[in-house]
């Protein structure tokens, strides 16, 4: 069975958001007093589920930056309302926005699960989850967050959108405190896309420069020629950059760089004529905003290639895809709000299953089953299970999407449940 492991691309999604913003101190537990009630585990009929979501809205890296999956997971939530609530009860969406630090983190959970006593937290996506140790020890399920870092390979209770392999006993992330990500990508691009000579492109900086060596170790397992490029973070020189790419005749572009200097390098990229079978950026990037944010870059515009693990939201030929688009109608569309939307239904038909006795308990037996879960197919099969040693090799898949101007958005490269490879996994420290 194909299941899909993404331990990487979250924690090296936090590398890449940590260049604009400086890190939030966290406040040992000590720091708050005991909680005068703990949250209740089961919930009596009749009242409404007080669900949580914790979302960095107004950190440092921007205002849009962290809003998606939460934006999404209320959007899925009011349709649930409309259509009679979770077996005749209501969700109440309480919302917290810990301001990108490990300080305010630890304030969202207090508030949330301390005092507001939330039934589960879901789609929580932030900057520092500070206050992972303390939902973990309330029992307090998270689900379908964005493994910005090393939390949800960490604590039990906690469940990404993607799923999980990892032991998750509370001690060091992952195996020994290594995590493992599979070189899918990088195959698809090689066997499907002809692809042999890539170029990461990084700052000079320590998490963009860790993040770089993690894509050239993944490519170079894979047979690729490696171009590295640094720029100075302050002041880079793309041209200087674009200029090279084309003299090495680059087929393929990876950064460790925001959606700024994404944007800088390919103006650069296209004044100074480079042309590339794919400059290809992460799901955080997978948005209709792409003709703002790349205006003035016509041509690397249209190389721009994205691969992740749920259903293009431009593929409105899929049920569940119309369904979330009906929903978000008039509103700035991105895989992260899909992402947010799958959470929710996740969160959903956990708690259906329970039918009248819903209790934690329950909503996490349906989370730790066996079968996959894929959110009416928005998702790749994701299932949470407790390896006692990493997978060395996987049989892993990824959607994959291009921009094309003249289709007026994300064009799906073959179906995502099709676009298997057994890889290896290799291993790296968070």
């Amino acid at each position: 069975m194909r299941r899909r492991f993404r331990a990487a691309e979250g924690v090296v999604l936090a590398a890449l958001l940590v260049l604009s913003t400086g890190c939030g101190s966290r406040l040992p537990e000590s720091d708050f007093e005991e909680p005068r009630t703990r949250a209740p585990a089961t919930t009596a009929g009749g009242e409404p589920i007080r669900v949580g979501i914790i979302t960095s809205a107004t950190s440092p890296v921007g205002g849009e930056a962290f809003t998606g999956p939460r934006d999404g997971a209320e959007a899925y939530f009011e349709r649930v309302n409309e259509r009679g609530g979770i077996n005749g009860r209501r969700v109440r969406v309480l919302t917290c926005d810990d301001g990108g630090s490990g300080v305010g983190n630890n304030e969202c959970v207090h508030e949330l699960v301390d005092e507001r006593e939330v039934f589960a937290l879901v789609a929580t996506t932030a900057l520092d989850y500070a206050g992972a140790p303390r939902v973990s020890a309330a029992g307090v399920p998270d689900i379908g967050g964005q493994p910005v870092g090393a939390a949800y390979e960490t604590y039990p209770h906690l469940y990404s959108v993607y799923g999980s392999l990892s032991p998750r006993d509370g001690g060091r992330p992952g195996w020994g405190g290594k995590l493992y990500g599979g070189t899918e990508t990088y195959r698809y691009f090689k066997e499907e896309q002809g692809a042999r000579t890539a170029a990461v492109v990084s700052y000079n900086q320590a998490a963009s420069a860790a993040y770089a060596r993690l894509i050239t170790q993944g490519l170079k397992a894979e047979g690729y020629r490696v171009v590295t490029e640094q720029v100075d973070f302050a002041l880079p020189n793309f041209r200087a950059v674009a200029a090279d790419l084309r003299d090495r005749k680059t087929d393929l572009v990876f950064d460790a760089m925001d959606t700024h200097g994404n944007a800088r390098l390919c103006e650069a990229m296209d004044a100074e004529g480079t042309e590339v079978t794919a400059k290809v950026t992460n799901v955080q990037n997978w948005s209709s905003t792409v003709p703002r944010d790349y205006r003035n870059a016509d041509q690397c515009r249209n190389s721009l290639w994205v691969t992740g693990s749920s259903r293009n939201y431009d593929d409105s030929g899929h049920p569940a895809v119309r369904e979330f688009r009906n929903a978000m109608s008039g509103q700035t569309l991105s895989q992260w709000r899909l992402e947010g939307w799958a959470a929710a239904m996740w969160f959903t038909d956990a708690a259906r299953s329970c039918g009248a006795d819903l209790t934690r308990e329950c909503v996490e037996r349906f989370m730790n089953r066996d079968e996959p879960y894929t959110a009416d197919g928005l998702l790749l099969p994701a299932v949470f299970e407790e390896w006692p040693e990493p997978p060395k090799t996987r049989n892993a898949c990824l959607s994959v999407a291009r921009w094309r101007d003249e289709r007026g958005g994300w064009v799906t490269q073959g179906e995502m449940n099709d676009n298997c490879f057994d890889v290896p996994q290799l291993a790296y420290e968070p």
